[in-house]
């Protein structure tokens, strides 16, 4: 009788060990995506806060440049564009381009000494350089997020696990524009 109640208590005990194993496993794709999810919900605070410091520079640099019109109209649209993005992949696209256009008008702005010396331009000018470090630090623990649920999307136990949740696809990078390592041209 202590045997078989022995056995059964062994039996139970690698029942609750296993048990516990397909539960946390099933747990690890939920936990990993959430952390993939909050990064680019990190990520679009910043862009978003970006989009929004867009009019106040655009307002402030377009009295001084009045014949650079399709810069002006060019960030109008890339910001409208912003806020109909559906897909983190149609965001990571207009992304990319307002970052270039900004990059133009930041580099034109030293042609113009008067616009340089203005306050408003001057803190409008750290304040979207600030931005722009933050969005470049969200966008790296974005990508550290993607790499560790792709990572373990890949491995054997985390592919079952993934598909078991019905997270079976990999999660996309944010990757910089072709191009983006390329100095833009100011031409007047």
């Amino acid at each position: 009788m202590k045997k078989i109640g022995m056995v059964l208590l062994i039996i139970a005990g690698v029942v609750i060990v296993l048990g516990g194993m397909v539960i946390a496993g099933l747990n690890k794709p939920v936990i990993l995506d959430e952390q993939v999810n909050n990064t680019w919900a990190q990520v679009e605070n910043q862009l978003q806060r970006r989009v929004d410091l867009i009019p106040n520079l655009v307002s402030t640099v377009k009295g001084y440049m009045e014949h650079e019109r399709g810069t002006f109209e060019k960030i109008t649209e890339l910001r409208s564009q912003w806020a109909k993005a559906g897909s983190a992949q149609e965001k990571m696209q207009t992304a990319n381009a307002i970052t270039e256009t900004l990059s133009k008008i930041l580099m034109v702005a030293e042609n113009y000494p008067e616009l340089k010396a203005n306050e408003n331009f001057l803190s409008l000018q750290a304040q979207l350089e600030g931005t722009e470090n933050r969005i470049a630090v969200e966008r790296m623990r974005y990508n550290d997020a993607v790499k560790i649920f792709n990572a373990y999307q890949r491995t054997i136990f985390g592919s079952v696990f993934c598909s078991l949740r019905g997270l079976g696809q990999p999660r996309v990078y944010f990757k910089a524009v072709e191009g983006a390592k390329e100095v833009p041209k100011v031409v007047f």
